[in-house]
């Protein structure tokens, strides 16, 4: 061996030798379990930060660690192709979206190459090419024939920025662009939409099942559905309009005094027509429509309003309650249009008290009067309904039912589930995406492209000019095409998909990516889905892993593949910070990986990025980490160097007898750590303590060839050598696969079977006895088990501590519990 550790020659010899090898290559075989490992696929934006290194890091770990314990592993790795940026680059670098893209997947190949990542490269896909988006839009012609696919016009989140739509989900903050943080408009628009909603309750109910997801990220999707039970009732203005509300609270109807409209509801003017509120209210709609409906919406925003000069009828008492536009109702929630009942919620009791409108208690606590006017917060308790015609005196509970059965009962209203969750808007007025395979003929309508014409391919000859149209509709030769039904002439739809539908199915392409006939065979796709271990930011919480698990049910109704859910673990990795902050540009604490590999090596950079903390927390960037992991690989390469030299020669030995107390000592210490680094990476994913359990064998290991002049058990060191590489294997997969290499061990560290540990080994045949004095404890004795209590107090009275204590007084006696304390008691 080497005397130096000479990273950079080490790394890339066997790089090479893997690719060459095609040794992360896998395929199916029956009876052999399978792990599908897979990390979210990045955006190919040109450079690897350390965010991904990290990310990436974790799904090698557990690659390597479960190919080891003899599984199929699936790790597969591609690109998230599609997107604005590449668009922004065209504007800004005159260069087109192609060519900068497919630049960048080449530069972040080559960095994922140089960190040792063991991906089958044979399986890579990037949503970009027409290989791929010709299947993402065979599946938007599948969900188009199920009637989850359709065309409206909708008031829509418009970013003047990025020229585009943007799905409430990509609306961040105070209504701001997820992408360039620039304040989102609203706009009426014909836009292509995925029924979702139709799936709420599957992927409400399956959330329970996904046993080994993070509590947090399901509550987060819970919460983003957001089911709730109650009924629709159907108010009318004076002139005879429908004024249908959606409320959780049928039990507080005669509590109603005011009703609210949104500003941006079609009825709004039908209300005020002839009315002397008529400009005020035009004037106040025009002020909220300039504002986000988060800010809208958002607790700490004041509460606006402006009268109507309408009214509408309660249908269950006929009283005439006024109607008011206010800003905190959206047209996209529940009807647009909401009771007030300010006694008994607090949003609604702040708007009364501030427009002097009346607060009437239809629940009070039993045997408590409530008034209206003494109320300083709304009561929203449970209780006993008051002032509530045939339903007085009804607990609160049991009179929603009964108040749902009334106006289902008269003819008004029904019980009715209500949810947060909208229609996904997919449409986006941007090149560089896939095209939406649909066609439009004066004669036959809407017309989809038919599968044998796909894909509908991306031209090329596009000039960047951001004009709130997309750049596709100024392309005579794209536009003019010809019906597939009719024959006769039609126009494309020029809108391309939202990047976020490329990423709900990319997952199922890996199973089978170079099928020509279909986007991925059943028998493949139910091979190896669902995914056993997904890694990537709590980011995605809500918008790429619903989006996934929607297309996955679809898929699943249309008999595409045989399960219902895509990611039986999921793992959401914390940030990496530097100087307290995330690590960004505009900060200017960014770490380059290529740095870190070219000045330490990919198994140090890997080994700090997964040493420095556990993998859910955010990671803290140190300099002196990262030399602290250096040292670490050093001192592992030199103690490899000393085994060579000294023990090589007598490698072969045979164990005869029994071991010294140091060999018995590094034995038991290598059995301990394959526990618990088996333990840590399997059942934990505490690879920081694993890595810790490794540099303390290395330093028992060191211990022992030190102090060994004999070496007459030479076994016990290459035990405990070997243990060390495999177990390390999966963190430094290049300097553990050179020492196995170098010392002549069988084939490949990484194709070996990963140790186990032996529970023999793990039997200490010494133990700890606590020594008190008159129950004090005062010092610790090591003596071997089975030791006689005569034997034993001679021990704990030859103690200097214990000889000290007595000085001239005697032991009045001495409590023994075996194997465990001695108590001195001195009189």
């Amino acid at each position: 061996m080497h005397q130096k550790y000479s990273f950079k020659a080490i790394e890339e010899k066997w790089q090479n030798t893997w690719e060459s090898q095609g040794s992360y290559k896998v395929s199916e075989v029956s009876g052999k379990p399978k792990f599908y490992c897979l990390e979210m696929f990045p955006y190919p934006s040109g450079k690897l930060h350390m965010g991904h290194v990290r990310n990436y890091s974790i799904g090698d770990v557990l690659a390597r660690f479960y190919r080891m314990k003899g599984y199929q592993v699936l790790h597969p790795m591609g690109w998230d192709a599609f997107g604005l940026p590449a668009e922004n680059a065209a504007l800004k670098n005159n260069i087109p979206p192609a060519k900068w893209t497919w630049d960048n997947i080449a530069n972040m190949r080559s960095q994922l190459k140089r960190m040792g990542i063991s991906y089958d490269w044979d399986r890579e896909v990037a949503s970009c090419h027409p290989s791929y988006y010709k299947w993402t839009q065979w599946l938007f012609l599948q969900f188009f024939k199920k009637g989850l696919a359709y065309r409206k016009e909708a008031n829509v989140n418009w970013c003047p920025s990025c020229q585009t739509v943007l799905a409430n989900e990509q609306v961040v903050g105070a209504g701001v662009c997820e992408r360039c943080s620039t304040r989102v408009e609203k706009k009426n628009l014909e836009q292509w939409f995925f029924k979702i909603t139709d799936y709420a309750d599957r992927l409400l109910d399956n959330l329970p099942k996904l046993t080994g997801w993070p509590e947090r990220v399901k509550v987060m999707q819970e919460n983003w559905i957001g089911r709730s039970e109650g009924a629709r009732v159907v108010f009318r203005s004076e002139e005879g309009a429908e004024l249908p509300v959606f409320t959780t609270r049928p039990d507080t109807i005669f509590g109603v005094t005011y009703m609210v409209i949104a500003p941006e509801h079609p009825l709004v003017e039908k209300l005020i027509a002839g009315k002397p509120e008529a400009e005020a209210v035009r004037s106040f709609v025009r002020k909220v429509m300039d504002q986000d409906e988060i800010a809208r919406t958002a607790a700490d925003t004041e509460k606006e309003g402006v009268f109507t000069g309408a009214y509408a009828i309660n249908p269950l008492n006929g009283e005439k309650v006024p109607i008011w536009v206010a800003n905190y109702v959206l047209l996209g929630y529940g009807t647009g249009i909401v009771m007030g009942v300010p006694a008994h919620d607090q949003r609604d009791f702040e708007f009364a008290r501030k427009y002097g409108l009346p607060v009437r208690v239809v629940i009070s606590p039993e045997d408590v009067e409530l008034k209206g006017e003494e109320l300083t917060e709304a009561f929203a308790a449970e209780g006993y309904l008051v002032n509530s015609g045939e339903f007085t005196g009804m607990p609160s509970q049991e009179a929603i039912g009964a108040v749902i059965r009334k106006v289902e009962e008269l003819g008004i209203g029904q019980a009715q589930v209500n949810y947060r969750l909208r229609d996904w808007l997919i449409s986006r007025q941007r090149y560089w995406g896939a095209p939406i395979p649909i066609v439009y003929c004066e004669h036959c309508g809407i017309v989809p492209v038919p599968v044998d014409q796909l894909p509908v391919l991306l031209p090329e000859d596009v000039r960047f000019k951001p004009t709130g149209q997309s750049p596709l509709a100024e392309l005579a030769d794209f536009v003019a095409t010809t019906c597939p039904t009719c024959g006769g002439p039609a126009r494309r739809e020029t809108d391309t998909m939202d990047t976020f539908v490329c990423s709900s199915w990319y997952f199922l392409r890996y199973t089978d990516p170079l099928n020509e006939q279909m986007p991925f065979s059943r028998e493949k796709a139910d091979y190896w889905m669902p995914v056993d271990q997904y890694i990537g930011g709590i980011e995605h919480a809500i918008l790429h892993l619903m989006y996934a698990r929607f297309f996955t049910m679809v898929c699943y109704d249309l008999g595409l593949v045989g399960f219902e859910e895509p990611f039986t673990n999921l793992l959401t990795q914390g940030m990496v910070t530097k100087d307290g902050f995330k690590m960004s540009k505009s900060k200017g604490n960014v770490v380059d990986p290529n740095y870190i590999i070219d000045a330490y090596g990919a198994d140090t950079a890997r080994l700090f990025i997964l040493f420095a903390a556990p993998p859910e927390k955010d990671l803290e960037w140190s300099d002196q980490g990262v030399e602290g992991c250096y040292r670490f690989l050093n001192r592992v390469w030199r103690l490899a160097v000393e085994i060579y030299e000294k023990y090589l020669p007598v490698w072969q030995d045979a164990a005869t007898g029994a071991l010294s107390p140091a060999g018995l000592e590094l034995h038991r210490k290598t059995h301990s750590t394959i526990k618990r680094v088996s333990e840590d990476i399997q059942e934990r994913f505490n690879f920081n303590t694993a890595i810790s359990a490794l540099m303390e064998l290395v330093n028992t290991i060191a211990k022992y060839i030190a102090e060994d002049q004999e070496r007459s058990e030479p076994w016990v060191v290459r035990e405990a050598l070997q243990s060390l590489l495999l177990c390390l294997a999966p963190f430094a997969p290049h300097i553990t696969e050179e020492i196995w290499s170098a010392f002549g061990f069988d084939g490949s560290v990484h194709e070996q079977n990963w140790p186990e540990f032996d529970p023999a080994a793990l039997v200490l045949d010494e133990v700890e006895i606590v020594v008190q004095i008159n129950g004090k404890v005062r010092d610790r004795l090591l003596v071997r088990k089975g030791i006689s209590e005569a034997e034993l107090e001679e021990k704990v009275k030859a103690l200097p501590k214990v000889s000290e204590a007595l000085n001239g007084k005697t032991i009045r006696k001495l409590i023994v519990v075996p194997e465990k304390l001695v108590n001195v008691v001195i009189g």
